[in-house]
């Protein structure tokens, strides 16, 4: 019998490549809204963009879906894409300016080892903002596995937090 194979603990995701109906849309988001930078396009076509200069952590084109409906919420595909922000300070400042523009949430949520927001890209595509907090304050069960929760996060102390040093 062989033994159960385990990934290596530095494997990592390298990036997610969305399909969407209008680069100019998913731009305006991603790149307008969010803040990443475009690396590299493809015609009218695609579009890489990058956080700090990696060369693309997230892909976006028309390929196959140019002028498509919106993803369905029911059905299978990505539930969402996680991006990870360095600090609770950077996502207090992402939070405030999507208040700005009115940009709608579908959710948020303190999970015990991380705090995180959820909502949609022009595409209906999800989308999670979230930072991990240090692993000094994971909540762990008695016998040390984690004990991840989702309870409502408090929204008034994380839009405070853009104020901490």
């Amino acid at each position: 019998m062989t033994e159960p194979y385990v990934v290596p603990a530095a494997t990592r995701i390298g990036h997610v490549h969305l399909k969407v109906s209008s680069l100019e849309k998913a731009l305006a988001f991603y790149e307008g809204l969010l803040g990443f930078q475009v690396m590299a396009t493809y015609g009218d076509q695609a579009a890489f963009i990058s956080a700090g200069g990696y060369h693309h952590h997230i892909g976006l084109n028309t390929w196959y879906s140019k002028g498509s409906a919106p993803a369905q919420r029911e059905g299978v595909g990505l539930f969402h894409t996680a991006i990870v922000y360095p600090t609770r300070k950077d996502l207090s400042i992402i939070y405030n300016r999507l208040r700005a523009a009115n940009y709608p949430f579908t959710g948020a949520s303190d999970h015990g080892v991380s705090e995180a927001l959820y909502l949609n890209d022009p595409d209906r595509n999800g989308v999670e903002l979230y930072w991990d907090k240090p692993h000094n304050q994971w909540p762990l069960n008695p016998d040390g596995t984690l004990d991840m929760f989702t309870k409502p996060l408090d929204l008034v102390s994380l839009g405070n937090a853009m104020n901490e040093e």
